[in-house]
């Protein structure tokens, strides 16, 4: 018997003809009927976790770059993360993006949502929802029950590099209980795979997250915070630009309070 952190991966041609729908300009018509008011899109955290390992994984790889690209879903900011996992590393091809944070992340998920295992690709929104990241439909359902949750106002301020780091500060309501995440995420990568599921293929990704670091809620505001660029000189990454979002976790549900973002220029 698998134990509950055994790690797996999902396959489903279903699954792919609702990739396909969602893809297509067809994630904002499926919500046209209904749809969402609100003042001001809220931050959505979407997490995809993912390897350049799995052959499952380039199709919701592809539908997390046409979230981010087109925002389809009406009263949403969907801000996104790559997030590339390393248990796919000994089946012949190491994944020059993925980092161990990422699979203890994705194991705290596992536990949190009593799944019986790990799997890629997984998407994670706002730490309410997970279901396989090829799976449009499900992404659009999540995404249009996020914009109805009421988010902690957060904003990033005075986001500057410093000798290999980012250092910035934080504005909004900040509950004292709350965790605060920092990453810092390459908006665009490419590798040539040339072993394992993905051999001779070209895989692009967004947001890969390359830092992550937990900070003290309660020093947070008008404090200066400072995040170590991590790994970021990999092939085709030395002048790319860097997302830095930053989101806050209720300890006891795991789900995100509130989000933000800002891109920076190295």
């Amino acid at each position: 018997m698998d134990s509950p952190l055994t790690f797996r991966y999902v396959r489903s041609s279903v699954l792919a003809c609702a990739l396909a729908c969602a893809c297509g300009l067809r994630l904002s018509g499926q919500l046209s009927s209904n749809p969402i008011s609100t003042p001001q899109p809220r931050p959505v955290l979407v997490e995809l976790f993912t390897s350049e390992g799995c052959s499952d994984c380039p199709p919701a790889d592809n539908l997390l770059q046409q979230l981010d690209t087109r925002q389809p879903i009406p009263g949403v900011q969907a801000i996104v993360l790559s997030e590339h996992v390393t248990y796919w590393n000994h089946d012949g091809w190491h994944d020059p993006f993925s980092l161990d944070a990422m699979t203890q992340r994705q194991e705290d998920y596992v536990r949190r949502f009593g799944l019986d295992s790990s799997y890629t690709p997984q998407m994670v929104v706002d730490g309410t929802t997970q279901f396989v990241g090829s799976n449009g439909k499900a992404l659009v359902a999540a995404l249009s029950n996020a914009a109805k949750t009421p988010k902690q106002p957060l904003s990033i301020q005075n986001a500057a590099w410093d000798k290999g780091s980012v250092v910035f500060s934080l504005a909004g309501d900040i509950p004292s209980h709350a965790k605060l995440f920092a990453a810092l995420a390459a908006d665009a990568t490419h590798s040539e795979v040339t072993r394992g599921e993905n051999a001779g293929r070209s895989l692009h990704h967004t947001a890969v997250v390359r830092a992550l670091k937990e900070y003290s809620s309660k020093d947070a505001v008008g404090s200066s915070l400072k995040l170590s660029g991590g790994p970021l000189a990999e092939p085709g990454e030395a002048n790319s630009t860097i997302r830095l979002v930053v989101f806050l976790v209720d300890p006891r549900t795991g789900h995100v309070l509130g989000a933000a973002e800002q891109i920076l220029q190295r």
